[in-house]
């Protein structure tokens, strides 16, 4: 959103920086001056003001605006957002698991999966859920708080639903939290999901409207809402985010977010995917994005929606420390762990517990170390 020019009677304000400092309420105009358009700053202001519920009316030029802030105010509003909800040394911790690959009827065009694209990936049966529930035992030890299932459907047919029950029931009973991932669902298999103990959806929008048709065809945006309001109604938690780095514009990353920050409920977990490229596939050619645009990325989903348990999701094995840093800064407070996600890779575990060390962060729910006494040296 272009920033309007400023009048030369305007007094100017105090403190350039006072969006910084605290979560501002925008200052009203006078009746004479009441007609003419917000600047950028302006409109930032009095979208990210201070309220005690997160906010469900988002204007597309709102989150334009957010966008447009200079770095270091945007990155300093979305961590004070943060820490008005989360405590922010906590980082929550997934993994996740293929269990059925290949073969899938979608054409996303960022997908490995799909089986419109020649990938090298092959089509696999459904795991048996024994040896997905083994897989999710060994997450557990090695530090993960929930677990992520995800299959290569279109949609989940009947015939798998108790096949993918008995993988949740047994998840669940190791004390992890469950999230699948299946395609699109009707509302008796949610209900049937539910019951079976699952926690948590994950159906991602991808990026925003307009752009949509340019990534897939094969699936509506509108069948996307859908499948959400049905998660919703069965009374589940929704994973739902998207991806950037598919060509898409800045603006069309503000609509993705203005879409999430706009639904009935805002998602409970949101993943921002840096696009992995897959060779053979449509996107396979994208030009990356710019880190400090990730970033703003990360910064305005936690402003937007701030309740939302942000994930700093695929696309980390080509980021540096620093960028994933100013993440986490920004106001992302989850990750993957673990080797590979689906069919891509993803940082070792070991390095991944390096960072979070180096950078004082700890899971979501375990206590901070007794910090040591001090030693005072006698005299």
């Amino acid at each position: 959103m272009p920033q309007t020019g400023r009048s030369a009677k305007r007094t100017p304000p105090k403190r350039e920086a006072g969006l910084a400092r605290t979560l501002p309420v925008a200052t009203p105009r006078t009746a004479s001056r009441r007609s003419a358009p917000m600047t950028v700053r302006e409109t930032a202001a009095a979208a990210v003001q201070d309220r005690s519920t997160p906010r469900h009316d988002w204007t597309l030029a709102e989150v334009e605006a957010l966008f447009e802030l200079p770095f270091a105010e945007l990155v300093f509003q979305a961590a004070s957002v943060h820490r008005r909800w989360f405590d922010p040394s906590e980082v929550q911790i997934s993994q996740l698991l293929s269990v059925k690959t290949g073969g899938c009827a979608e054409n996303c065009g960022y997908c490995s999966q799909s089986q419109h694209f020649k990938t090298g990936v092959g089509a696999s049966k459904l795991m048996d859920a024994e040896a997905v529930i083994a897989k999710a035992a060994e997450a557990k030890a090695g530090g993960a708080q929930r677990f992520c299932m995800g299959a290569a459907w279109r949609d989940l047919k009947d015939r798998d639903l108790p096949k993918v029950a008995a993988m949740i029931t047994g998840v669940k009973a190791l004390g992890l939290e469950t999230c699948v991932t299946l395609g699109m669902l009707n509302g008796e298999q949610a209900k049937a999901l539910k019951a079976a103990g699952l926690d948590y959806y994950n159906h991602n929008l991808d990026t925003g409207p307009d752009y949509y048709d340019k990534v897939v065809t094969t699936r509506t945006y509108q069948d996307r809402l859908d499948t959400l309001e049905l998660v919703r109604e069965a009374g589940l938690s929704t994973c739902c985010g998207g991806i950037v780095g598919m060509g898409e514009t800045r603006r069309d990353r503000a609509g993705l977010l203005q879409q999430l920050a706009t639904l009935p409920a805002h998602p409970d977990s949101l993943p921002i995917n840096d696009l992995m490229p897959i060779p053979g596939t449509p996107l396979g050619g994208s030009a990356p994005v710019d880190g400090l645009e990730f970033v703003r990325m990360i910064a305005v989903a936690r402003l937007v929606c701030p309740k939302a348990v942000v994930r700093l999701s695929a696309g980390r094995e080509h980021m540096s420390r620093e960028l994933q840093a100013l993440c986490f800064m920004a106001g992302a407070n989850s990750i993957f762990v673990g080797g590979k996600l689906l069919t891509t890779p993803n940082p070792d575990r070991d390095d991944d517990a390096a960072l979070l060390r180096e950078l004082g962060l700890r899971p979501m729910g375990v206590a901070a170390p007794t910090p040591a006494p001090a030693v005072i040296a006698a005299e």
